[in-house]
């Protein structure tokens, strides 16, 4: 892993890439800890912020063009942050099932699924976990 092709690519991919990083490890720890606790909300909405970073810096990121400047990841985004604010309603209004569903399908779906595709031949994560 080649740390220095992400730290010296340009903005927003570094600020998105960690983002994302920290998302997932954020989203697996939650998973495992205790629900409900000000510990879980707290630690929820660092998870929602980093989230909905990495959801609108995804926008200046125009590697793929397939629909003007746009790919089908930025579609996923638009869908990821309506996601997270009704994940958020859902628990507050104490519809916790919902509210659990969408959550884990965001992890799946906006960060492993589409962080997956990332290592896809000419974009930056490529470079950065298998050259040299």
């Amino acid at each position: 892993m080649d740390l220095t092709i992400l730290n010296t690519a340009n903005q927003p991919i570094p600020s998105h890439a960690y983002a994302a990083f920290a998302a997932v490890l954020i989203g697996g720890f939650q998973f495992v800890r205790p629900k409900g606790t000000r510990f879980h909300k707290s630690l929820g909405y660092v998870w929602v912020s980093l989230m909905l970073w990495v959801c609108v810096s995804s926008f200046w990121i125009q590697t793929l063009k397939i629909i003007g400047p746009f790919s089908p990841i930025h579609f996923l985004s638009l869908f990821t942050i309506w996601s997270v604010f009704e994940a958020i309603k859902s628990a507050r209004k104490g519809n916790i099932i919902r509210h659990q569903r969408m959550m884990k399908l965001m992890y799946i779906l906006a960060l492993v699924i589409t962080g997956l595709f990332t290592l896809s031949s000419g974009r930056t994560m490529n470079e950065v976990f298998f050259s040299g």
